[in-house]
């Protein structure tokens, strides 16, 4: 009865985990201002979570770096299952401008499955939105299937 309970209320809630894998930062202020009055997304359930262990989609910024391919990796597998990876920025899904650079590790999709790419450089509050809106319902068909 409880797990019914608990699938129910967090099904509608998912819980953010950001990671920042070597950006310039400028991903990082558009998933902040998401959270702003302006855009809201509270509103539609989503919260930033304070520890990978409490979240349900993990979203990463950045070019995955040498320094943090392995704190990167870490950090996910502490996600519990099942959850969704989002790639956010041209940076995690190519190297962007940084590919080729000796330090850059990218696209992250070569080293753990990617659910859900956010386009852009940096991408538009909007398209971030959507992009969510598809990782809970692919959060939810993986729940489903548990």
């Amino acid at each position: 009865m409880f797990q019914k309970l608990i699938a129910e209320s967090t099904a509608k809630s998912p819980w953010l985990f950001h990671i920042n894998s070597g950006s310039c930062n400028g991903c990082d202020i558009e998933l902040v201002a998401i959270l702003t009055p302006r855009y809201d997304v509270e509103r539609l359930g989503f919260k930033l979570a304070g520890s990978p262990r409490q979240a349900d989609i993990v979203v990463v910024t950045g070019p995955v770096t040498k320094q943090s391919l392995n704190r990167v990796l870490s950090t996910i597998s502490q996600v519990p299952e099942p959850r969704c990876i989002v790639t956010m920025g041209s940076c995690p899904q190519s190297g962007n401008v940084f590919k080729g650079s000796y330090s850059v590790c990218a696209p992250l999709s070569q080293y753990v499955h990617v659910d859900v790419d956010i386009a852009g450089c940096a991408p538009k509050p909007e398209a971030i939105i959507d992009g969510l809106a598809k990782a809970t319902k692919i959060l939810k068909e993986k729940r489903g299937r548990m």
